[in-house]
């Protein structure tokens, strides 16, 4: 059962979410991905397709990405990032996405998504949490 929790930033707005028990957010499997590959798939004007790999565990996994109105392919080429690997693969178009790259934005529907892009932020596959 989750419950409400009301914050409220510093311009003052009130902010409503809901709290997950511990055990929940255990269950997501946050992992640091090397991206191999970056294109743009010719049936999408929304998404990047990454080539990714998470190490020997998990090995490599396609990721569908709708963030191309903001990034361009030559963005995440070599860089790592941080990503949800248990999701259930899910089709895009003609695609599926094996996993979601994390990125924070804010409130504003035009704002950027921020991505953790790094060159070396830790080996491939190593968990967070």
């Amino acid at each position: 059962m989750s419950e409400s929790v009301v914050t409220s930033s510093p311009d003052g707005n009130e902010t409503k979410t809901s709290s997950i028990k511990f055990d929940q957010f255990l269950a997501v499997d946050i992992r640091v991905g090397t991206i191999l590959q970056a294109s743009l798939p010719d049936w999408s004007d929304k998404l990047i397709e990454l080539k990714v790999d998470f190490g020997q565990e998990i090995g490599q996994r396609t990721i569908l990405a709708g963030l191309r109105k903001w990034y361009q392919p030559e963005d995440f080429i070599g860089k790592q990032s941080i990503f949800v690997v248990n999701l259930e693969p899910r089709r895009m178009g003609p695609g599926v996405s094996e996993g979601m790259i994390l990125a924070a934005q804010d409130d504003q529907p035009e704002s950027t998504p921020q991505l953790l892009l790094q060159s070396n932020l830790a080996p491939a596959g190593s968990r967070l949490g």
